[in-house]
């Protein structure tokens, strides 16, 4: 049976729920090989916040995350253990931003050029425009958030969690035409309440 299918996870949850600590472990390693690549690609565009954490760092912080959630949270199935799933890694990537680039990060003060901070000195390392990104960033992530139930839990799994949306129609049980509307008005939904938030 390939690692990670559903009928696999899906024991896993069972045996974890029943207090078996091999079966959560496994649990969290397959969390992991997609934490890692979610990571990964949500770092690439940011060139400042990967200056002061390694994709391998940010992958261990969300698994610790996710390790401390499932001590209190029993998922029930395989659809509520991505949607546990996704909501670490969004907590981890506001975290981040509001730690760096916060009004005392490091990465919103740190000088790169070897000038003075002052009005002869240099810029700061973030580029230009980059802070505004990063707050459009994490606007992003809290929107997800407030999506409602249907559209949030099919958003975690296609964006978050990186299932296809034949895999994500199997989890949720409807059909892939569902999927595709639903992760059509959630990206609609965000697209327009960030175009707004912009005015």
């Amino acid at each position: 049976m390939p690692k990670g299918s559903d009928t696999q996870l899906q024991g896993l949850i069972d045996l974890a729920n029943r207090g078996d600590p091999q079966a959560r472990s496994l649990l969290l390693d397959h969390a992991c090989e997609r934490l890692l690549a979610l990571t990964r690609r949500m770092l690439a565009g940011y060139p400042s916040l990967k200056r002061w954490e390694q994709t391998d760092d940010v992958c261990v912080n969300s698994m610790v995350r996710l390790h401390r959630a499932l001590e209190s949270v029993q998922p029930e199935s395989v659809r509520h253990f991505f949607n546990l799933a996704g909501t670490q890694i969004r907590r981890e990537l506001l975290d981040l931003k509001k730690h760096y680039f916060g009004r005392e990060g490091l990465g919103a003060n740190h000088h790169t050029d070897h000038q003075p901070p002052d009005d002869e000195g240099g810029s700061l390392e973030a580029t230009a425009g980059e802070p505004e990104d990063l707050t459009m960033w994490s606007e992003f992530h809290e929107r997800v958030e407030q999506l409602p139930d249907q559209l949030r839990e099919t958003f975690n799994l296609l964006y978050y969690d990186g299932l296809t949306q034949e895999e994500s129609a199997t989890v949720l049980g409807v059909s892939v035409s569902t999927i595709k509307r639903r992760w059509q008005e959630a990206r609609i939904q965000l697209h327009d309440g960030l175009r707004e938030s912009s005015r």
